[in-house]
């Protein structure tokens, strides 16, 4: 049985509503199109949306309630709603209810690169040792937080939040709103460095995490970023652990070994040895995987055995999910990490890409909002492909990369995704591993959509 996350009288007390009826909710949506029955919708509205004009629908769809700020013609007032000045607010003041009765340990993850994948890891190595909660996917702004926390059952022993952000002060609400227990880090590079001055400005975008973090709680950081020691800083007056492949720090890599599928690494946790398994793969997550850890022992969870669970991650679907497809005379390997890219994950899956056996074929797409160095950080990737067969390229930030590339690893350019993927699918022969990657704007999705198409046809 699903958990009863709110009842009409708990949801209009928090909102500070007007309830027309006795209902509850077993969860909450803000998209009528992904409604599950027993949700309370949120009619949020926007610049050029309004969620009070799908209202009617999410009911007949299952909904058992509509948090609303007017009540939609359609709808009798005797109708499962909830009626508030502001459905956004609304939303937040759940959000704030739900943390203030919740006795979960809450670690809340940001960074320029890896906070999905190490917030799904965390999620994964939580979820052994209690009821934990965690964000979907990529709900990690001003709608994405709240709604999260007010999923979140009254009974959980561990949550696990996602804060991004594009700009100085985003961060600063969502910590506030979440308040952390632990706040951690990745790292810091260049990502949206369109919106910043300086990777400088990043960092101290990225330390607005430890705005909300609790009296008591604890800061995760990265001693291998140049900027560790001003995250420590504004970490300040919190206590900091550190996390590090290569520096000195609390937890630490001693030795690893790359594996066919991940690493086997062995390290000092904060002063004891042990040696673990990483499924995923990528030097990147032996960094990741002590990040894991030192998050773990942060909230006090059990170490040794998250460590021991880290061997069964699960695969990310944009973030290195890894496709075995059949075409005719055999098979190619595609590494989906299509869902966003910058220059320090472009290096990291091209790493990965370099330890697979075969004909390593790269796929790029633009990395978008670098700023005005753009096409340098572009172009500054050609040392990176010395291991990597062919690069295959599309948009006009990456045909810099395309004319610095020799012309032997040059595979072809296209103006967009869906001008590449035809030369990619024709281009690509048994025993070819192919590595796919960009920013969400350059949907790359669409080369990974061809070559999946290449599977069906030889199956039909």
């Amino acid at each position: 049985m699903p958990d009863i996350l709110w009842t009409a009288q708990e949801a209009a007390l928090a909102c500070d509503a007007t309830p027309f009826s006795t209902w509850q909710c077993t969860g909450i949506s803000i998209d009528s199109r992904n409604i599950e029955k027993g949700d309370l919708f949120v009619a949020l509205k926007g610049p050029s949306f309004d969620g009070h004009n799908y209202v009617q629908a999410a009911l007949k769809a299952g909904a058992s309630a509509a948090i609303v700020s007017c009540i939609p013609k359609e709808c009798r007032k005797h109708d499962n709603l909830l009626l508030v000045r502001d459905t956004a607010t609304a939303l937040e003041k759940l959000a704030i209810a739900s943390r203030a009765r919740s006795k979960a340990k809450v670690i809340a993850v940001t960074g320029s690169v890896g906070k999905t994948g190490v917030k799904e890891a965390l999620s994964h190595v939580l979820s052994k040792q209690g009821k934990t909660h965690a964000t979907v996917g990529n709900l990690n702004n001003h709608f994405g937080l709240p709604l999260t926390l007010a999923r979140m059952a009254k009974d959980c022993d561990y949550a696990v939040l996602e804060l991004g952000m594009n700009h100085a002060g985003e961060l600063t609400p969502l910590s506030k709103m979440a308040q952390p227990d632990v706040a951690l880090i990745t790292t810091v590079t260049s990502a949206h460095l369109e919106y910043f001055e300086g990777v400088e400005g990043i960092a101290d975008a990225k330390c607005e995490i430890f705005k909300g973090l609790k009296k008591e709680g604890v800061a995760v950081l990265n001693a291998d970023n140049p900027y560790f020691d001003r995250m420590a800083k504004a970490a300040q007056p919190h206590k900091v652990l550190s996390f590090a492949q290569n520096a000195a720090a609390d937890y630490k890599a001693l030795s690893y070994h790359l594996l066919a599928q991940g690493s086997e690494i062995k390290a000092d946790l904060n002063g004891t040895q042990t040696t673990y398994t990483v499924s995923h793969s990528g030097t990147h997550w032996i960094t990741n995987s002590l990040a894991v850890l030192a998050g773990v022992d942060a909230l006090g969870a059990n170490m040794a055995k998250a460590a021991n669970d880290m061997a069964a991650l699960s695969e990310l679907k944009g973030r290195g999910a890894t496709h075995i497809l059949d075409i005719p005379g055999g098979t190619i390997c595609v590494i989906d990490e299509s869902y966003n890219a910058n220059e320090t994950s472009v290096r990291a899956a091209l790493d990965v890409l370099s330890h697979k056996p075969g004909r390593r074929i790269a796929v790029l797409g633009d990395m978008l909002e670098l700023g005005p160095d753009e096409i340098k950080i572009h172009k500054g990737l050609k040392d990176a492909f010395d291991k990597i067969d062919m690069v295959f390229t599309c948009g006009s930030l990456m045909k810099h990369l395309h004319d610095a590339l020799p012309a032997q690893k040059r595979g072809a350019h296209a103006s967009t995704s869906q001008n590449l993927s035809p030369l990619v699918t024709q281009a690509v022969q048994p025993g070819d591993v192919i590595s796919i990657k960009s920013s969400r704007g350059s949907r790359t999705d669409l080369v990974l959509d061809a070559l999946l198409e290449l599977n069906v046809k030889k199956e039909t």
